[in-house]
């Protein structure tokens, strides 16, 4: 199926353009080497699911957009700032989500044949895995055609 291979190769093509991603990887996120020698930031492509109707085929793609969370060694006295850039990572990876739904519903992606089908959902993440990662977490459910069927 072409379709799904468009699809990866679409998103994976718009995300490393842009300049806030240094590397963009797909499947299981527990496969993925998250220790200190991977290139942050990330953005994690995983496919939940496809579903079929006669022309169109949607699809549910979970992505994570993530960085490592740096403490600076200097005390700060700013509780609201803390003492690291949880806040900058948000901001940041936020960023590379909205971007991305965004060329989903006018852009790049949209004129490749990839639209968004609903509204998107992001959640933010703090300390996640085993080296203090932060981001986002977004699904997005994507419509594209399903060129494959042919009825005889």
């Amino acid at each position: 199926m072409i379709e799904f291979y468009n699809l990866l190769e679409n998103i994976k093509d718009h995300l490393r353009n842009n300049p806030s991603v240094t590397t963009v990887t797909f499947g299981d996120i527990m496969d993925v080497d998250l220790n200190k020698t991977t290139m942050f930031p990330l953005s994690h492509i995983m496919v939940s699911d496809m579903n079929f109707s006669e022309r169109i085929v949607t699809a549910t793609v979970d992505f994570l957009f993530l960085d490592v969370v740096d403490d600076n060694r200097s005390e700060s006295t700013d509780s609201f700032l803390s003492n690291n850039n949880m806040q900058d990572i948000l901001n940041t990876q936020l960023a590379v989500g909205n971007v991305l739904q965004s060329s989903l519903r006018r852009g790049e992606l949209f004129t490749n044949k990839l639209q968004v089908l609903s509204n998107v959902s992001a959640k933010p993440f703090y300390d996640r895995f085993e080296n203090q990662l932060a981001g986002w977490a977004f699904t997005i459910t994507i419509q594209l055609p399903n060129n494959n069927v042919s009825i005889c």
